[in-house]
């Protein structure tokens, strides 16, 4: 059986330190200066590229489900313009996916690949524009990759009086100790905001033990103090953000009540305007915990960074605006293992590229850059 920790070169902290000083190094395009405008460009705004999933419906250990999307194949970029280009002189669009399959498409991923595991950030899911783009570029790189779903999320309903938060490491580890089973290759997690949040809490409260089971992590714009988070976001254009949030999060918290009467009061969460408000009527009552406070302290990454003894990146923009730079861990004193990068702009995800259409192809490369370095030497 191949081994799924490739051979290390003698001198494989020569290759992470380069890729830590390009993340470092990363300044917006001249245009782009503005936060928001790094991270709304990135999200509406960029090229999207083309990733054809497979879904799989995983059961929980309390006998919930939630949706995994593994890559089945990328399309070539041209295969797909070019049908697209076809398509746009019929009365037809285009309906079958298989059509983009051919000898331009990436093929699968052998065993002892390196396998990635996403964790979406809120309300994200396989589509989100983080998602395809490191999806992409891992296909690219002839890894096997696949988005975890948190439950509810993913377009697939769940069926326990529960949703998802920041803090839930249980979910993370049931469903990593499941890939590790499933792959004998290295297995590498990324985590996305508050997908980060929750891997990163993982990665602490495992310490040494968390590298019998992934091999690297990353976690990408980790809100490491949620209160913080929760009160930016709650004032002056930080607002449009909750608008977007609360989009979505009010009807399927209503939804649920409806599944499920009594869980939390219904004016209540149709009054909510920010995450102080809802994280108080929904997000604690839903999970156990007291109160908003204390969802927030006791979910929160920042105080478990200190744990973290497995290889791990985590990299927070000093402009992000869902993440208030004074909220940021200071990176000395903490284990060699644990890279803690801030680098000036990005935004929230919103390592952008060239013009607009924008290129959101930077921040995959980046971290798979340092997955190799750290995994392969």
């Amino acid at each position: 059986m191949t081994s799924r920790k490739a051979q290390r070169s003698p001198n494989p902290v020569s290759c992470t330190e380069q890729v830590l000083h390009r993340l470092k190094a990363y300044r917006a395009p001249r245009w782009a200066s503005n936060a928001h405008v790094q991270t709304v460009v990135a999200s509406r705004l960029s090229k999207k590229p083309p990733v054809i999933y497979r879904r799989a419906i995983w059961e929980s250990p309390d006998k919930d489900v939630l949706a995994v999307d593994t890559v089945d194949h990328v399309p070539d970029i041209n295969a797909v313009a070019n049908v697209a280009a076809i398509d746009a002189g019929h009365k037809h669009p285009l309906k079958d996916a298989s059509r983009l399959v051919g000898s331009n498409t990436q093929a699968a991923a052998p065993p002892e690949a390196i396998h990635l595991v996403l964790f979406h950030g809120l309300e994200g899911s396989a589509q989100s524009h983080y998602s395809l783009a490191i999806m992409h570029e891992a296909s690219r790189l002839g890894w096997g990759a696949s988005v975890v779903h948190f439950r509810g999320c993913g377009g697939l309903r769940n069926q326990k009086p529960r949703a998802y938060h920041s803090g839930d490491s249980q979910e993370i580890d049931w469903i990593l100790r499941r890939f590790r089973l499933q792959h004998t290759g290295p297995l590498v997690a990324v985590g996305i905001s508050l997908g980060a949040n929750a891997l990163l809490k993982w990665l602490g409260e495992q310490g040494e033990a968390a590298s019998r089971v992934v091999d690297a992590s990353v976690g990408i714009c980790p809100p490491q103090d949620l209160r913080a988070g929760a009160y930016a976001l709650a004032k002056g254009l930080n607002l449009m953000y909750m608008r977007y949030f609360l989009h979505s999060l009010i009807p399927n918290a209503l939804e649920r009540l409806e599944r499920f009467p009594g869980l939390y009061d219904r004016q209540s969460i149709i009054n909510a305007k920010t995450f102080i408000e809802f994280d108080e009527y929904v997000t604690a009552p839903l999970h156990g915990f007291e109160s908003a406070e204390h969802y927030w302290a006791s979910s929160s990454c920042g105080p478990w960074l200190e744990a973290i003894r497995s290889p791990c990146l985590v990299i927070n923009p000093l402009n992000d605006p869902f993440v208030p730079a004074d909220s940021l861990r200071n990176p000395s004193g903490l284990h060699r293992n644990l890279k803690l990068v801030y680098p000036r702009d990005g935004g929230h995800v919103g390592f952008i590229e060239g013009g607009i259409p924008a290129s959101i192809g930077w921040m995959p490369s980046a971290i798979c850059s340092w997955f190799k370095a750290t995994v392969h030497g």
